[in-house]
């Protein structure tokens, strides 16, 4: 079974590195998620605070729903960016 964690953030590459180097401790970094399979861009805060409660809500089949009508084979949306969890650096 695979692990879904939903965040918010104001710098999603940053924030994918943080993951992938496993640098702040919490969920993410327990059960080792380091692959970005979904992600939507808001412009303003409140309403992707909004969102991210929303989702926080819905039953797993929903979220794994929306997750495979964008990316159906899971694919890491950040493995192009060049933040390996393996190679990259500070």
């Amino acid at each position: 079974m695979k692990t879904l964690y939903i965040g918010f953030t104001n710098n999603l590459v940053r924030r994918m590195y943080e993951h992938k180097k496993g640098i702040i401790e919490g969920f993410s970094k327990k059960y080792n998620l380091t692959k970005l399979v979904y992600y939507e861009i808001f412009t303003d805060v409140q309403q992707a605070i909004r969102r991210e409660k929303q989702l926080k809500n819905w039953h797993r089949e929903w979220k794994i729903n929306l997750i495979e009508s964008a990316n159906p084979e899971w694919e890491d949306l950040s493995k192009d960016w060049g933040i390996d969890a393996e190679t990259s650096s500070a």
